[in-house]
């Protein structure tokens, strides 16, 4: 089993970046594909952005893709989530989730983690 705990999130202008971290626990982090989600009021959760195991194929919402980018450090056990030229429309609570497939996965129904997430707030 894996804990995930994020962190980064907060309040930020328009055009500014933020880096959100996962931090997962255990010792078998390098055996998960990982991936961020978010979730704004009032919408249903959407892919954002997914990381293979070891960290050599990513995948990309339309919507983040040139903006954000996702990395990986196995020997620190942690996810990270590089967001830059923010909108307001990336307002939202930002979750990382796990997986054991080999691939980056887009889909919520196919991961087996989450953490509690993180708000991300980006005031026009």
């Amino acid at each position: 089993q894996v804990q995930l705990v994020e962190s980064g999130g907060g309040l930020v202008q328009a055009g500014g970046s933020l880096r959100l971290s996962c931090a997962a626990s255990g010792r078998t982090f390098s055996t998960y594909g990982m991936g961020w989600f978010r979730q704004a009021p009032g919408k249903e959760r959407e892919f954002v952005a997914a990381i293979s195991r070891s960290g050599s194929i990513t995948n990309y919402a339309d919507s983040v893709k040139g903006r954000f980018t996702i990395s990986r450090d196995n020997a620190k056990n942690t996810v990270y989530l590089q967001m830059n030229s923010l909108k307001p429309e990336d307002t939202a609570v930002y979750y990382c989730a796990a997986n054991r497939k080999l691939y980056p996965v887009i889909w919520a129904a196919e991961y087996d983690y989450w953490g509690q997430g993180t708000q991300v707030t980006v005031d026009s």
